[in-house]
Parts: C-alpha cells; sequence; structure tokens
C-alpha cells in the first residue's frame, strides 16, 4: 500500500505543473494588474514596486522563479496584503475553512447514510419517496441560494443564530454556515447509498445469507453494509474538496475570514501570488483527499490490492 501511496504522488506531480503552469499564465493574460488601482502612484513608484516585486522582467523568466520558489515551499509575497507571505495568510484562513468542512462532511456522512440505508430498505414506499424527493430538492437548490434563506429565517425573523461574522470559540457562528454546505452533500449521499444497497441486496451473497436464515438486521450491517458504502467512499474525496472550493461562495456570504474569503478578495484585486498559492493549495490537497479515498476503497473491499 505504501508503495502505491509514493506512485500515486509521483504520477500526480506532472498534473500539478499543468494547473500551476495554466493559472499562471491565465493571470497574467488577464487584463489589469495588481497596482492598477492604486490611482495616486506616480509611474516612476509604480515601476519601483514592479520591479520590487519582479514583474518587470520577462513572463518566461517570472514563471522560471516562481516554479523555482515553489520548490523550496515558497509561495511567495502576497501583493496586496502588505508584509504579509501567502502562506501566512493560508495559514490564517485554513483552520477556518477546514473546521466547516470537516463539520459539514460529518454531519453529512451521519446523516446522508441512515437516509440511504432507510430508502434502500423501503424502496417504493412513503419513506422512500419522501427522501428520494428532499434529496433531489437538496442538489437542485445551490448553496448561494439556501445560505440567504437560512440566515432570513433563523437569522432575521427567528433571532437564534448570527448571519455573519466570526467569534473564535462561539459555535453558533459555525451552524448556519454548516448546515448550508452539508445539505447539498447529505442529498448526494443519501441517493448514492441507495442506489448501492439496492444493488448490493440483489447479490448472491445475500441470497445465500438469506437462505442460511440470517436476520435482516444482521444481513444488512454484516454483509451489505461495506460494499454498499463502497460509492459514498468514493464520493468522499471529491465531496470534501468541493466543500472547501464552495466554501468560497458561503464564507463570502456569512462573513467568514476563511480560505475562500482569501481567493475571491485575490482575484478581484489581481493579486497574482495569492491566487497562484491558493490555486497550488486546492490541487494538492485534492490530490492527497483522492489518494486517501483510494486507501480507503482497498481497505473496505479485500478484492482491491492495489499492489
Amino acid at each position: 500500500m505504501f508503495g502505491y501511496a509514493i506512485r500515486r504522488l509521483a504520477g500526480a506531480l506532472p498534473t500539478l505543473l499543468v494547473i500551476v503552469t495554466a493559472a499562471f499564465f491565465l493571470m497574467r493574460l488577464a487584463p489589469g494588474g495588481p497596482f492598477d488601482d492604486e490611482q495616486t502612484l506616480a509611474p516612476e513608484i509604480a515601476a519601483n514596486l514592479e520591479a520590487a516585486y519582479g514583474l518587470d522582467q520577462p513572463i518566461l523568466v517570472q514563471y522560471r522563479n516562481y516554479l523555482g520558489g515553489l520548490l523550496r515551499g515558497d509561495l511567495g509575497p502576497s501583493f496586496r496584503y502588505k508584509d504579509f507571505e501567502v502562506s501566512e495568510l493560508i495559514a490564517r484562513g485554513l483552520p477556518i475553512t477546514a473546521g466547516l468542512g470537516a463539520a459539514a462532511l460529518l454531519v453529512a456522512v451521519f446523516a446522508g447514510v441512515p437516509l440511504g440505508m432507510l430508502a434502500g430498505r423501503r424502496r417504493n414506499r412513503a419513506s422512500d419517496h419522501v427522501v428520494m424527493g428532499v434529496a433531489l430538492a437538496g442538489i437542485a437548490v445551490p448553496n448561494f441560494v439556501v445560505a440567504p434563506l437560512l440566515a432570513l429565517v433563523f437569522g432575521v425573523l427567528l433571532g437564534w443564530l448570527p448571519v455573519s461574522g466570526w467569534e473564535s470559540g462561539n459555535l453558533r457562528y459555525a451552524i448556519l454556515p454548516v448546515i448550508t454546505l452539508a445539505l447539498p452533500l447529505i442529498a448526494y449521499i443519501a441517493r448514492l447509498t441507495r442506489g448501492s444497497l439496492l444493488e448490493v441486496l440483489q447479490s448472491p451473497h445475500i441470497r445465500t445469507a438469506r437462505a442460511k436464515g440470517l436476520s435482516e438486521s444482521r444481513i444488512l450491517w454484516r454483509h451489505a453494509f461495506k460494499p454498499a458504502i463502497l460509492p459514498v467512499v468514493s464520493f468522499l474525496g471529491p465531496a470534501a474538496a468541493a466543500l472547501l472550493t464552495g466554501s468560497l461562495v458561503v464564507e463570502q456570504i456569512f462573513g467568514l475570514p476563511g480560505v475562500g474569503r482569501y481567493f475571491v478578495q485575490g482575484a478581484v484585486n489581481r493579486d497574482y501570488t495569492l491566487v497562484m498559492g491558493m490555486v497550488v493549495f486546492y490541487a494538492v490537497l485534492i490530490v492527497l483527499l483522492n489518494l486517501l479515498v483510494d486507501l480507503a476503497y482497498g481497505w473496505l473491499d479485500p478484492r482491491i490490492r492495489h499492489e
């Protein structure tokens, strides 16, 4: 398994290089620059700023220098957040983003899997139709619609929860963002679990277990549960990455100082190094999450042998 993990990481390096290269040149091709809105800057000062950040050099030289810094783990300084390195900004926002994402993922798994199991065991009954109907609505409605609705109902009308801002250690500020992020995942996981369970329950080994006289609950949890959640495990890697990238909108709506907020502000301000740092961060995160999912997949299904 260790050898497989090393090979996967090595195989991901060309992909990361392509992502970094595309993001670098697309940022440079976009109109404007990081200091264009500084109307009070004299041309000489603007030229000095560009020279200080290496923006006066040919683009290929800038690309080579950026890759060299990236190999050393240096994401460079932010152009707009003075006296801050990009790695420092990521470190400041990551605990909030990761905490919200992890909480939303846990809520989605512990709510979506039981709902999917319930719908699968009661196929074509009222509970099945209700769960799948609600799941379809959860998939269809985007989080930038759900977030304002939740804020309006529970924050403005009922006054139970704060609608924006962040206070460290106060979980009330995390409830609405976590619910907003978790709702679509609950829907996806419930549908995946239901479909997979229905397929597993038709398998020969399940029919054999029933022929032996085992109870339905024992068949479900001892023989059907693990193979039924394999599609869910495969989904968790991209889902976790989608939570972090999807939190861009949620963090903006609820005014959270997470990584996504820096990403949005960096794109608006044309902060090249900040956007590039976020792209590298998300790309590495997606690769690692998919690797963890593959390893978990092999652990859950003994028939799979990566080596």
